[in-house]
């Protein structure tokens, strides 16, 4: 009785009809199985601010060591050696990181003999990585692995993703595909035209996030979320110095729909999309440390929760922001649960006007998103946020001793993807 059908969320869904999905079911609601797909362990970095925050010097394989190093720590000290693969979601490094992970996991003490690969599906990578593991593990291939994400737009830029130079003529030719050469704020303010989300929303999303945020921090709920570490900056006049990585450095609590009202558009005249109701540009690594039950059990790991779905869906490329809207009922219908049944979301804000429409169309009650503040207040570092989104998710759900959570976001090139997760 608790999940009825899915009537609502299906009809909301038909407009997305005949577009590709991936849809990956782990478990079910209900009682626990030995195959369930369950959370070990997880942790992430601080997030700071790109070129000018805490991990502006800060190499990403140095930031994605940390963490490796933290979540088998957490694992009751699990050994390295028998940790079966590895996935890291990454964007703007060469070879979606792969090259920054693997020496990563190496300076991490994990051996040569653990394999690793990384995956780029832009804003969700590292929520496909852990997806990816996961399936994995329901497949039988693997009974425990490492998935994640790690990002630093400090050192890689967003101009390292796609050079126009060097596209076939078609493309520029081809109405679609030139549609993914798009200015992801342009398609923020598409979405907002289209759907006739106002900059006052826009703006309200903002102010609301930052104000989560910074009340979190007060409180101290961040504390079981960040792997705090050191790290040496560079200072204006050149001088390096060793300061603690332990804090989420962009929230701005001052934050007020006057002082956002005074901000012009940042991508055309007249638009509503501005630097201060966008996601921030962002440093960051995190990891989730995943197992088959019988295996957590059997080598006595803690078990925070399961995951029980994932699904990604594609949308148009030029309001790519839609995404959670296509995404978040494939992968609640595969649970039987429906959107008055999760307890917590995580829904990824990369522009106040796309997370303003996914929340609307969806009915999301606002007391239960982004609790602790979104991509507005903390950033967006695009290889890391879907990990990071699932280590915020878990403690949120411990802290206030709830069960279902829903983590999603946005695609850059017109997509979605959700993961629906449980606390035990």
């Amino acid at each position: 009785k608790r999940f009825p059908n899915m009537n609502r969320l299906s009809q909301i869904n038909t407009q997305f009809q005949g577009e590709s999905t991936s849809n990956f079911q782990y478990g079910k609601v209900g009682p626990k199985s030995d195959d369930d797909v369950v959370i070990v362990s997880v942790a992430r970095t601080a997030m700071t601010k790109a070129k000018k925050g805490l991990q502006k010097n800060t190499a990403p394989e140095i930031m994605l060591k940390h963490v490796l190093v933290d979540v088998l720590k957490k694992a009751n000290n699990f050994d390295a050696a028998k940790v079966e693969e590895i996935c890291i979601g990454n964007v703007l490094q060469p070879g979606a990181g792969f090259g920054t992970s693997r020496m990563a996991q190496f300076m991490a003490g994990i051996p040569h003999t653990v394999p690793l690969f990384s995956v780029n599906r832009l804003c969700s990578s590292g929520l496909q990585a852990t997806s990816t593991i996961a399936s994995q593990i329901k497949s039988g291939q693997i009974e425990c692995g490492i998935g994640g994400g790690v990002e630093s737009m400090s050192l890689y830029d967003m101009n390292n993703m796609i050079s126009p130079d060097t596209l076939a003529d078609q493309v520029f030719e081809h109405d679609e595909a030139q549609k993914c050469l798009m200015g992801m704020g342009q398609t923020s303010d598409n979405v907002a035209e289209k759907f006739n989300i106002s900059r006052q929303k826009q703006d309200q999303m903002a102010v609301e996030s930052h104000a989560k945020a910074s009340a979190a921090e007060k409180a101290g709920w961040k504390a079981d979320e960040i792997t705090v570490y050191k790290t040496m900056i560079t200072d204006k006049e050149g001088n390096e110095k060793e300061i603690l990585v332990n804090r989420d450095d962009g929230v701005r609590p001052q934050t007020t729909m006057e002082s956002l009202g005074k901000l012009k558009g940042a991508f055309k005249k007249g638009g509503s999309t501005t630097a201060g109701n966008s996601s921030q540009v962002t440093d960051g690594a995190a990891v989730i440390f995943m197992a088959k039950r019988s295996f957590a059990i059997k080598n006595n790991l803690p078990i925070m929760g399961r995951m029980l779905s994932f699904a990604s869906a594609g949308v148009p490329p030029e309001i790519m922001g839609i995404g959670p809207v296509a995404a978040i009922p494939k992968a609640l219908k595969l649970t039987g649960m429906t959107v008055k049944d999760v307890d917590v979301w995580e829904v990824n804000e990369a522009f106040g006007s796309q997370a303003t429409y996914s929340v609307e169309t969806l009915k999301i009650p606002k007391e239960k998103l982004n609790r602790r503040g979104g991509a507005i207040a903390l950033g967006h570092p695009l290889g890391m946020t879907g990990a990071r989104m699932i280590v915020t998710l878990f403690s949120e759900l411990k802290r206030t001793n709830e069960k279902f959570g829903v983590v999603s976001m946005c695609i850059g090139m017109g997509m979605g993807a959700a993961g629906v997760f449980e606390r035990e």
